[in-house]
């Protein structure tokens, strides 16, 4: 049913991110293990961050159709190394694998895979969606 793919519930969670094609996996580790978390607002808002290396961010997704397969879509607003930084991404449900794109504003953009695990409860990955908003003044 329509509604029930749209409500997110298949793109909640945690992911790991285990391969990018852009960067090697020491690199995409380099701060803490990469990641994209999706976690429901309120109503079809669904909200979360991600970083990998020194790329992190909070974001803003909604699931949207295409055909017979959903897809989650977001922007992001954060950090890019020791700037300010913004973007978009997408990702789709295959399998066990969340396969997507992410985009940094003017700048690269890699292909990701991922893998949904528990969020890990110790070290610097402690930080999650909420932290990694940027703050405003």
């Amino acid at each position: 049913m329509l509604a029930d793919r749209l409500d997110g519930a298949a793109f909640l969670g945690y992911w790991k991110i285990t391969q990018m094609d852009e960067w090697d996996q020491d690199y995409v580790d380099l701060v803490v293990p990469g990641f994209v978390e999706f976690e429901k607002a309120d109503g079809a808002h669904i909200t979360g961050g991600f970083q990998f290396e020194t790329v992190s961010g909070g974001l803003h997704a909604h699931v949207r159709e295409l055909g017979d397969e959903s897809f989650i879509e977001w922007s992001w607003e954060g950090r890019n190394d020791n700037d300010p930084g913004c973007g978009r991404g997408w990702a789709k449900v295959d399998g066990a694998q969340l396969l997507g794109r992410i985009y940094i504003h003017l700048g690269d953009n890699s292909g990701l895979t991922a893998r949904r695990q528990e969020r890990p409860k110790t070290g610097r990955q402690g930080r999650g969606p909420r932290s990694a908003r940027m703050r405003r003044p």
